[in-house]
């Protein structure tokens, strides 16, 4: 399986989608500059809700347990699932029940975690995703690239062929109101003519047994309210005590998703409209895990915003894609080791460690830190880069032994001296990617001396 660096490499291939997206995230970054600096409280709003999520992560089970209570008196059926597996044949039984062979689904990323989608098209079951982004990935036969904005990636041209290919648009359209009206009408069909709904869950009520979906699209809203079951999946992190504290969330999560003042739809769930079934699958699939990892707990306290992937340097310029797990992105470099250190070793070290992620978090994670604490917890299980190891050892030695110290310095002289340019060696392996003039065949020493004033 290809690593980070690999895949990176593909995607930098096309250095225009490179800058483009680089330039295009960043656009993104500076909506959430400007949005969070319009209110003034923007620092005690985030260290509030890091402090409310500290204070479910200390108490998860307590909660778990009220929310359970509190929603199974409204109506709603609640479900445990320990791994991506249980939640994945709970969803199909509940379908199997009723005899649905077709289902409409939300953004949802815990889905995409469990890979729902393709464990449902195994057993029979047709899922068409309803978020545009989804949707167009879907078609595309691609995961999401990013958690909120899940074709970033794709620019309007391609989309234009995909719906040509799949939906029947005029070939060559690439007017993106024209191709958001072709997915309109597309969905609109699927909207009534699905009996179950599937949406995701972005904050869940312990006391009143609610739960909370934001969409800018409407599209959860359009499939519960029109489907005979409504599924729910929830990671079981997604808990906050009390309905006042989702004043604190709401005004924080999409200001930092997109600059946007709040979601167009907050949409409350509290219990099923008469005739209808609502069920809700409290999923852990390695939570509990990272609760039990003191220094990687924090993690959890995560909204999926986005807001660390739009400000990565790394992520900007080498894609989600490039991250080879559902949540991509600094985030998603905490989360993956937790579930396969062996498989997601590499994604620790796809960062430059600048500090960017933690400055935008609206909950206070600190994630650069963490990424730093896994690459130390990945070398000492022996799962780092071999050749990086072996030059992290040699380094060692060197810098402990002041004899070998002047050795290593006499013989960088030497080269500084007696070989010429290194940029201009074909043997260096940045030779083929430098992008400005041929240096001098001179050594380093030869020109030094003479363009000196």
């Amino acid at each position: 399986m290809k690593d980070h660096a690999e895949l990176s490499e593909v995607f930098n291939e096309d250095e225009q989608r490179v800058n483009w997206h680089d330039e295009t995230l960043w656009f993104v970054r500076q909506k959430r500059d400007k949005a969070s600096h319009q209110i003034p409280d923007w620092e005690e709003l985030r260290e509030a809700a890091s402090q409310i999520k500290h204070n479910v992560l200390s108490n998860l089970a307590d909660y778990l347990e009220q929310f359970e209570q509190q929603a199974s008196n409204n109506g709603i059926r609640v479900h445990w699932a320990a791994d991506a597996l249980e939640h994945n044949k709970i969803v199909h039984g509940i379908l199997k029940r009723h005899g649905i062979s077709q289902m409409v689904k939300s953004k949802s990323m815990l889905t995409e975690e469990c890979h729902l989608n393709h464990y449902l098209e195994e057993q029979g079951i047709s899922v068409v995703d309803s978020d545009l982004g989804e949707l167009i990935v879907q078609l595309a036969k691609e995961p999401p690239s990013h958690i909120v904005l899940p074709c970033i990636h794709k620019k309007k041209e391609e989309i234009g062929d995909i719906f040509h290919e799949h939906l029947g648009s005029v070939k060559g359209e690439a007017d993106p109101q024209v191709l958001t009206e072709t997915a309109r009408i597309h969905l609109r069909n699927t909207f009534l003519s699905r009996r179950a709904a599937l949406t995701g869950v972005n904050f869940a009520v312990a006391e009143t047994g609610e739960f909370v979906v934001c969409t800018n699209e409407g599209n959860a809203d359009m499939g519960a309210h029109l489907s005979d079951v409504h599924i729910a999946s929830m990671g079981i992190e997604k808990l906050i005590p009390k309905r006042k504290d989702l004043g604190v969330f709401l005004r924080l999560l999409t200001r930092s998703a997109t600059g946007q003042p709040i979601t167009t739809y907050s949409s409350h769930f509290k219990r099923p409209r008469p005739g209808q079934e609502m069920h809700i699958i409290l999923v852990d699939n390695g939570r509990s895990v990272q609760l039990g990892r003191e220094d990687f707990r924090n993690s959890l306290k995560c909204i999926r915003c986005g807001a660390c992937m739009n400000t990565c340097p790394v992520y900007r310029r080498s894609g989600g894609h490039s991250y080879h797990t559902a949540v991509a992105g600094p985030i998603g470099s905490i989360l993956a080791p937790n579930l396969d250190m062996k498989q997601y070793a590499d994604l620790p070290f796809a960062s430059t460690l600048c500090g960017s992620c933690s400055n935008v978090c609206p909950v206070k994670i600190d994630i650069h830190e963490q990424l730093y604490k896994w690459r130390q917890v990945i070398i000492k299980e022996g799962y780092g880069d071999k050749k990086k190891a072996a030059a992290m050892q040699a380094m060692a030695y060197t810098l402990s032994s002041p004899k070998v110290y002047r050795l290593a310095g006499k013989a960088g002289r030497w080269v500084i001296k007696h070989v010429p340019f290194a940029v201009n060696n074909p043997l260096n392996p940045w030779y083929k990617h430098r992008d400005m003039p041929d240096a001098p065949k001179e050594s380093f020493g030869e020109w030094y001396r003479k363009n000196r004033k």
